[in-house]
């Protein structure tokens, strides 16, 4: 065996051990007899969870240059055999995961949970008065999870997951059973004029035990030298190996203090969603404007406009070649930032509808950094899913975006959308689970209004709609949708009444005509809602992404005027 053990020399997934010293796959301590090969196998994968190790990688592995062996043959046999070994399933993988063309990979949700290596980054605490000092903090601790990201043998939870704990004094026991975490980081920030004091401590969540702990006392100059300090620190505590020992971890940054401010203010509300994301669009172009070089943030400005314009809060020709050109910008000042990568994808899709390239800079991304949870969500729910109809695939990848953010609404409000084709009670479960995780998040409620009608509960469907329009302030998704249901129960009135206040707020603001279609439709107004994806079409709202597949149009789709728009987008009918 090779001395490039995964982690530790045993390592335990499931009810399964591996002890590499003796060369041994054990199940509840009973030994299971596998070859040589198929261990070897086992251990590459194991050495790189999550990550997809290519056929070419287990061929240098296995065989030396000078063995002549059919080698296609050869290796999905042993394949074979060690998923016998483990009782898995190619059709249904638990533990290894087949990528078509591209290799293997062992999955996440197991690989998550035997890391030695492995950490969440929390909220530092903010002790200063100023409001505003909140934010700078949390941005200090996003930076830090986005070095520690680049670390590749170590496992960092999620932004998202991680600030689910923010003002919540829970055991960190806890914490690292809900993140599936061996470490937690803490600290806090206090800022008193041009003076900083951070103070940062590394904790096993098993115990409490302080592994590291360190003091800062600078100037808020130094504050991206104790970021990049801080993350090298942690890496050498847990005897995680750096590539390339002297490159920063911290990438695509600024040491402009005024754009750190506006870019952290916007990225913490693009994550909020929904009519915030004019909020965030409006700071991130004030982080770019103090500082033109600053990548991440222009990454960060390309999704706020692309989201807008999705969100249909501004029109298409208002935010999408802007956002097209922030990503550009972005890709070209950071050219190994996985966030530039995913944001031009993004604008491939929402505005060339270049399927080819959306792919591309989809994988691209992920190539950089596999652990990219939202690239890793729009690629499998946007691309995959809704444009291209391949639902396992897209299933696959949002589900591997959950693993990477557990207790993301979001992230479990997007794998409801992917579900909702496929497997109704999963999806079902996954928008009961957005609710419960983040209570005020409106996709998880607009999730779990279109989960119930797909499933035909529509007296359910009701409440959770009226509990959506409290929530998102009557958001155009929720009327359209509520419409939808109110026809269902033989409430005509009631559907016709929302989408009159649809038709009537859209003669003083932008309202998305795709949305404004379903809405008409629903209120049995086909030939207005003909009109409206007409439109919708023309100007190129990037709602209509979902077009061929989401339950909302369903009604239009049973019109054949309907199947020339869906064709002019690309779609074979």
């Amino acid at each position: 065996m090779p001395n490039s053990a995964p982690g530790t020399q045993c390592v335990r997934f499931d009810c399964f051990e591996v002890d590499f010293r003796v060369g041994e796959l054990r199940k509840q301590g009973v030994k299971i007899k596998l070859q040589d090969q198929p261990l070897q196998i086992l251990a590459m994968l194991l050495e790189h969870p999550g990550e997809v190790v290519s056929r070419d990688e287990l061929r240098k592995r296995l065989w030396s240059d000078d063995t002549f062996v059919d080698f296609d043959h050869s290796l999905n046999k042993a394949i074979n055999k060690l998923r016998e070994a483990l009782g898995d399933s190619a059709d249904s993988p638990r533990f290894i995961e087949t990528l078509a063309r591209r290799g293997y990979r062992f999955m996440e949700s197991t690989a998550a949970g035997i890391l030695e290596a492995s950490i969440a980054v929390l909220p530092f605490l903010s002790l200063s008065v100023d409001p505003e000092n909140e934010l700078f903090a949390d941005g200090i601790s996003e930076e830090i999870i986005t070095a520690l990201m680049q670390v590749k043998k170590l496992h960092v939870a999620a932004r998202t997951s991680s600030f689910s704990f923010k003002g919540k004094y829970l055991d960190l026991r806890v914490i690292g059973e809900q993140l599936n975490v061996r470490t937690v980081l803490e600290g806090s920030v206090r800022k008193v004029g041009n003076h900083l004091r951070i103070t940062a401590q590394l904790v096993n969540a098993a115990d409490g035990y302080h592994l590291w702990a360190e003091r800062y006392d600078r100037e808020m100059k130094d504050i991206f030298e104790i970021q990049e300090d801080i993350a090298r620190s942690i890496a050498r505590r847990l005897e995680v190996m750096l590539e390339g020992e002297f490159e920063p971890l911290v990438k695509g940054g600024t040491e402009n203090l005024e754009a750190f401010k506006f870019y952290v203010k916007g990225r913490s509300l693009f994550f909020q969603r929904g009519p915030r994301l004019l909020r965030a669009l409006h700071c991130l172009k004030q982080a770019v404007a103090h500082d033109r070089n600053y990548a991440l943030a222009w990454a960060a400005l390309a999704d706020a406009y692309n989201m807008v314009g999705f969100y249909g809060l501004v029109r298409p020709e208002a935010c999408l070649p802007q956002a097209k050109d922030a990503a550009i910008r972005a890709v070209t000042l950071g050219p190994s930032l996985s966030e530039a990568h995913h944001a031009l994808a993004l604008s491939y899709l929402f505005l060339d509808w270049d399927r080819s390239k959306t792919e591309q800079e989809f994988l691209h991304a992920l190539d950089l950094n596999p652990r990219n949870a939202q690239a890793r969500i729009w690629y499998g729910g946007f691309y995959l899913e809704w444009l291209a109809g391949r639902f396992e695939e897209g299933i696959s990848q949002v589900r591997r975006g959950v693993e990477l953010d557990p207790l993301s609404g979001y992230a479990r409000g997007m794998l409801f959308c992917m579900c909702v084709h496929v497997n109704l009670d999963e999806a079902v479960r996954a928008a009961h689970a957005a609710v419960q995780i983040e209570p005020d998040h409106m996709l998880a409620h607009w999730a779990l209004l279109t989960a119930l009608n797909s499933q035909g509960r529509f007296e359910e469907a009701v409440s959770a709609g009226e509990a959506a329009l409290a929530i998102s302030g009557r958001f155009p998704w929720m009327l359209a949708s509520l419409a939808r249901t109110y026809r269902e129960i033989g409430k005509s009135a009631d559907s016709k009444a929302l989408y009159m206040e649809l038709h009537w707020r859209a003669q003083r603001e932008y309202v998305s005509p795709a949305v404004l279609g379903w809405a008409a439709s629903a209120a049995g107004e086909q030939e207005e809602a003909i009109r409206y994806a007409r439109e919708a079409h023309t100007m190129g709202d990037p709602v209509l992404i979902a077009a061929k597949y989401w339950p909302d149009y369903a009604l239009l789709r049973e019109d054949p005027r309907f199947h020339e728009i869906l064709r002019s987008r690309g779609w074979k009918i």
